[in-house]
């Protein structure tokens, strides 16, 4: 556990940075947003072509992979509708918990991945992200049309969403790449290659930024609800499902990996634009991402 863990405090520490940087007054608002906005639709996108365009995808077992992840997702999805009952949530507060369960946060599952397991952590990482993206926003685009109906998307706004995803058009565009034989051009390989070192250290100082320690009082219950689930469950449940699906390896190790991340902090974001309890979505993000760096190793030392 001694050595994951200390593989894995750098990712945190450049969190932290992220935090005591935007808490000091250093960088503004002003440089954050633009920053979080060139990360995410520039420089993580880069990264996941690069990786993908040259990865050996020859011999990975991509749908008992797909089909692990998929169904740890769903088993929760009924999990968190049963955590509904229990908390007495109404349907902002339920879509916050929701996203809080299923949603992860790509960089640090990407950076982890990248630090533990190098090349091949990565390229599995990708993959997962191809997997998971689309899945969690279609699930958590139609809880948001479920239960808070008026913030709710029409039918082809959530799939003009979809198809202008960064993330996952530069899935699509590396496998192509790849399954292609094309690769990336000399002159591109090195260009999207510096790139793509800048998208993790920006990105995951972009979460610390973004965390907020002051709203963690809000909704106390469903916000460790949301942080037990997420982080401990979560996993569990990813773990059962990789056995089931004789999913083994660096690949168990990465579905269980992005199983146990913390959400992703543009969670918030769609819960602000479609009715979500914003509020409540700003304490699970921060309290997950605070309680990952002890329960992240735990989780990958019992995993591999």
């Amino acid at each position: 556990m001694i050595d994951v863990a200390l593989a894995i405090l750098p990712i945190f520490a450049m969190i932290g940075l992220g935090y005591v940087i935007r808490e000091r007054g250093f960088l503004g608002e002003d440089f954050w947003r633009p920053a979080e906005r060139l990360t995410y639709f520039v420089l993580f996108p880069i990264l996941i072509v690069e990786t993908l365009a040259g990865a050996e995808l020859a011999g990975l077992t991509v749908l008992p992979m797909a089909a692990a992840t998929i169904s740890a997702i769903l088993i929760m999805t009924l999990v968190a509708l049963a955590a509904r009952k229990v908390l007495k949530l109404g349907g902002p507060g339920f879509t916050s918990l929701y996203q809080g369960v299923v949603r992860m946060n790509t960089y640090i599952g990407l950076a982890t991945a990248a630090a533990l397991w190098n090349a091949a952590g990565l390229t599995l990482a990708a993959i997962a992200v191809a997997i998971i993206v689309p899945t969690v926003n279609v699930l958590s685009v139609a809880a948001l049309a479920r239960f808070v109906p008026a913030g709710a998307p029409s039918t082809t706004q959530v799939a003009g969403r979809l198809a202008r995803n960064s993330l996952i058009l530069a899935c699509l565009i590396g496998i192509a790449l790849n399954l292609a034989g094309i690769g990336l051009p000399p002159v591109a390989a090195p260009t999207l290659d510096i790139l793509g070192q800048a998208a993790l250290p920006l990105g995951l100082m972009a979460v610390g930024a973004g965390l907020d320690f002051r709203v963690m009082r809000e909704a106390a219950h469903p916000v460790f609800a949301a942080t037990g689930l997420r982080l401990l469950a979560m996993p569990a449940i990813a773990a059962l499902t990789c056995w089931a699906f004789d999913v083994q390896g660096l690949t168990a190790a990465v579905v269980i990996l992005f199983s146990a991340t913390p959400t992703a902090t543009s969670a918030y974001i769609l819960a602000r634009q479609l009715g979500g309890d914003a509020g409540m979505m700003a304490g699970i993000t921060t309290l997950q991402t605070a309680a990952a760096l002890v329960t992240l190793p735990l989780v990958l030392t019992l995993a591999t």
